[in-house]
């Protein structure tokens, strides 16, 4: 049997610190490997049951996440996406190639109609990036036009011919993405000027008003962060973030499902420096924002390890393991933790890409263990963060050590408290005590993601690997939970 370490934490339930944005919970599907063709459409002759050309089994399955918002169409691919190549008679669209990922040819048959199709069958918010890598600033203004201009307009009409006459409502706009990299090698400051020109023409149309967001940092590039708010605060309503987990280098990255207990530490110390970033982007921000008006959008997080062998290495598919898991409920607890700055996020990717939510093998899907972590935290979505306090021993390899849980907490609409956990120490159960103070609570109920070998994931002919189950080793007495938590899990406690 596992030894067992103590932990205790304080949970004041009373202490109301922000509204945790449900938008933390967003996903990001980008033209890239068997994202969008296969994963999301699979076109409307397909024999694969679809509604409009949107695979039926893949929406049913997302619904159930309850998924606030959708980046599309990139990453790398939005900026060099045209997107009138993307409108009208799907067999009449220009073929072009795909030459971040895979040098594929992109048939376009999926574009900005097929996109708000998705949208709307999975009842969640469109979040568009726009190309300023190698668009123009006409091309940005003419597809917000067509998108959002209730009128009398060359696009608004270009709009109707295609079929949609009214205008469709969307919110969230990103002005060119990774600008530092693959979507221009800028400078900060000349990005910023060029964000300033090119948000200028991003127009609120009557009824449609736009939370424009700026191409913000990779990783811990805190002067690009300096340089965007010191002068472009401003004219943007978010400023992104991107970081991705990865145990060793990015040109040998690992294996996603051959690992060692060395690699699995690392892992943890990667997410656990989400925080680190976090926080120091957030205070560079707090200088020209005290208010807090910009919010920090963390638009692309995850996993990255090698593509799974024998599959196209520019596809950026993996296998998803109960380490990636540990890793999405880290870095949910961690954006939880900062609501008061981090407004969205979105993980890549949510279908067949990095670490994804569903795998598809022709007409079969899978779900991840990373799908069930987000399907057990939307409780927290809209919630309100309360404080807590946790001490707890370390999980220590070799000479370095991290702590070995990790948690967040909130309240609903219905004063239900939702605590989520994560023991990070793959040996070890842990002994949690948990005082709760404010409010008296009379019963708790839970659900665990865990499995015997840390490398465990879901496959085709192994759907059920890892699944979420009832939690049972948790009690209630006097106003304090006793949680009995094995190695490698992750906890949602529900108490009222």
């Amino acid at each position: 049997m596992a030894n067992s370490k103590k932990a205790k934490i304080i949970i004041n339930a009373d202490v109301k610190k922000g509204k945790i944005n449900k938008n933390i919970y967003g996903q990001f599907s980008e033209h890239l490997g068997r994202c969008i063709y296969e994963g999301l459409w699979v076109g409307k002759d397909s024999p694969i049951a679809n509604t409009n050309g949107i695979r039926n089994d893949v929406v049913h399955a997302l619904k159930d996440l309850k998924v606030p918002v959708l980046r599309w169409p990139g990453g790398c691919f939005a900026d060099e996406y045209h997107w009138k190549d993307g409108i009208g008679d799907p067999e009449g669209r220009p073929k072009m190639i795909n030459t971040h990922w895979g040098g594929v040819v992109e048939n376009n048959h999926f574009g900005t109609h097929e996109f708000f199709e998705l949208c709307e069958q999975l009842e969640t918010e469109p979040y568009i990036c726009g190309n300023v890598g190698s668009g123009s600033v006409q091309e940005m203004s003419e597809w917000v036009e067509y998108m959002t201009f209730d009128g009398v307009s060359p696009m608004a009409e270009l709009r109707a011919k295609n079929g949609h006459e009214k205008p469709w409502k969307l919110k969230y706009f990103g002005v060119g993405n990774e600008n530092w990299g693959c979507g221009g090698n800028m400078r900060p400051e000349y990005y910023s000027d060029l964000y300033r020109r090119y948000s200028t023409y991003v127009r609120n149309y009557k009824g449609n008003n736009l939370f424009k967001i700026a191409g913000g940092a990779n990783t811990s590039d805190y002067n690009w962060t300096e340089v965007l708010m010191r002068e472009s605060e401003r004219f943007m309503d978010g400023l992104s973030l991107h970081y991705y987990t990865m145990p060793l280098s990015w040109g040998d990255k690992g294996s996603a499902t051959v690992f060692d207990e060395l690699l699995w530490f690392k892992t943890m110390e990667r997410i656990l420096y989400m925080e680190e970033l976090v926080v120091k982007h957030g205070t560079i921000m707090d200088k020209y924002d005290p208010d807090k008006r910009v919010g920090l959008i963390v638009d692309e997080w995850g996993t990255w390890f090698n593509a799974e062998p024998g599959t196209n290495p520019g596809f950026l598919y993996q296998q998803n393991t109960l380490r990636d898991a540990l890793v999405a409920g880290v870095g949910l607890n961690i954006f939880n933790n900062h609501c008061d700055r981090v407004q969205m996020a979105n993980i890549a990717q949510m279908i067949n890409v990095l670490q994804a939510m569903i795998l598809t093998e022709g007409d079969k899907i899978v779900l991840t263990p990373t799908y069930h972590i987000f399907k057990m935290y939307n409780v927290h979505q809209d919630a309100q963060l309360v404080s807590t306090s946790l001490e707890c021993e370390d999980y220590v390899n070799g000479d370095k050590t991290v702590p070995q849980l990790n948690v967040s907490a909130s309240i609903d609409d219905k004063d239900i408290l939702h605590i989520s956990l994560c023991n990070l120490d793959p040996n070890e159960t842990v002994e949690v005590t948990s005082d709760l103070r404010g409010v008296i609570y009379k019963k708790v109920s839970g659900t665990i993601l865990a499995a015997d070998k840390m490398n465990a994931y879901n496959s085709f002919n192994a759907p059920n690997s890892v699944v979420p189950a009832e939690f049972k080793d948790v009690t209630i007495q006097d106003n304090k939970l006793s949680i009995f938590m094995p190695p490698m899990s992750v906890i949602v406690l529900n108490v009222e």
